[in-house]
């Protein structure tokens, strides 16, 4: 398909710099194909879902995996960025290098300084490999848990271009850019959809019937790379890694056998209930990378909602929702998220769709 029929004009200032306090109180449209949308706010879920319904969360959690440095290379000197975007070993990761034309193999690169002196975080790397658009293999001199240790005394929080264009990280987001519930550290992105909740939401949740259960997908920073090809087909995804736990897709298909609705909350809990599941629709355990990619003409096995923020023009997450509910109706709820002053990306507001009809 042509990737401009997934663009639109968005002013700047529906852009979210700061969520909602609390987070609860953001805005959910309601976007149902052929029955039009409704404006909500997100504490209203226990009174849209019905008992018996399932919410499925990605607990993955946010690493400071925004890191500066120096390169080195003999007595050449030059000021050094890298985004973490998939871990490929204990000591390796794959990360997008900015200015990626400073950085070749062999390269060793020295976190955590700048070009005059060094602070207390100190981290080193080599590059390994370099790819295509910025990408490059690194190779760190501390592995497992002694590199975690590390990022979290160098690293920065991993705020998406949007926002980091126009602030920089603070002890704030640090909270506010990871959801109540992440316990398995790994992802350099937030599953945002799931910002939006609180022990107080979860409570209203459980006394409705509503169930909940954790899948684990790793965000990578590809999550926020704009597609540059004018056609679909020749986009190609990063791969992020993931697991489905047995329990977990046990539960799903007795909860689909009786009936119950499975409600994904978030793009990345989607496409990986969607890896996981085979062509009868049943969801298997699963571990693994995956780098699919969704757009309109997909046919879905697994959830019948999808609860996602409003994503950027032209980007895989509007061709994903676009699939899930269809091009029309997504463009339409779009403008008029627009026009009724919703607050857009990561920080922003947030929808409930429903799936359509094949």
């Amino acid at each position: 398909m042509r990737v401009d029929l997934f663009d639109f004009d968005l002013p700047e200032e529906r852009i979210a710099l700061r969520p909602a306090s609390p987070r609860d109180s953001a805005r959910l449209l309601l976007v149902e194909p052929g029955r039009g949308v409704a404006d909500r706010i997100v504490r209203d879920l226990p009174s849209i879902l019905r008992e018996g319904d399932v919410l499925v969360f990605n607990d993955t959690k946010v690493l400071p995996a925004q890191l500066k440095g120096v390169r080195r290379r003999g007595d050449a000197v030059a000021q050094v960025e890298a985004t973490l975007h998939m871990r490929t070993a204990p000591d390796r990761w794959l990360a997008f290098m900015r200015p990626g034309k400073r950085i070749a193999a062999g390269d060793r690169i020295h976190f955590g300084h700048d070009g005059n002196s060094c602070f207390l975080g100190q981290l080193d790397a080599t590059v390994l490999e370099k790819g295509e658009g910025g990408e490059a293999l690194l190779s760190f001199d501390v592995s497992g848990p002694f590199l975690d240790e590390a990022l979290h005394g160098v690293g920065h929080i991993p705020l998406p271009p949007y926002i980091a264009s126009k602030r920089d990280d603070d002890e704030r987001d640090r909270q506010d850019y990871q959801t109540i519930y992440a316990r398995e550290e790994g992802a350099v992105a937030a599953p945002t959809a799931g910002l939006h909740f609180t022990p107080e939401l979860f409570s209203a949740l459980d006394a409705a019937g509503v169930e909940r259960r954790f899948v684990t997908l790793h965000n990578g920073a590809g999550t926020f790379l704009p597609v540059k090809a004018d056609d679909t087909a020749d986009h190609r995804m990063h791969a992020e890694t993931g697991t489905v736990p047995a329990s977990v897709a046990a539960a799903l298909n007795e909860a689909k056998e009786r009936g119950g609705r499975i409600v994904a909350v978030g793009t990345t809990s989607l496409r990986l209930l969607e890896s996981a599941a085979g062509e009868d629709g049943k969801v298997r355990p699963w571990s693994g990378s995956t780098d699919i990619f969704i757009t309109p003409g997909y046919r879905f096995r697994t959830a019948d909602m999808l609860m996602t923020n409003f994503h950027l023009p032209r980007s895989t997450l509007f061709m994903l929702v676009s699939a899930f509910a269809g091009l029309e109706t997504m463009r339409a709820a779009y403008a008029h998220a627009i026009e009724a002053g919703y607050r857009f990306y990561s920080y922003g507001d947030s929808s409930l769709l429903f799936r359509q009809e094949t």
